[in-house]
């Protein structure tokens, strides 16, 4: 998939972001979990 060539939670997060606050205007914050006590969160 392009753009995600690199795919940690970091990139992840950011790509679902980039794809969705157009849509979603009140979009704040893209949440990634790997496990329970391992997530990453983006706030563009």
């Amino acid at each position: 998939i392009e753009g995600l060539e690199n795919p940690t939670s970091e990139v992840l997060s950011k790509w679902i972001w980039d794809k969705m606050k157009p849509t979603l205007i009140l979009l704040s914050e893209v949440a990634v979990e790997e496990t329970c006590t391992c997530r990453c969160v983006y706030r563009g």
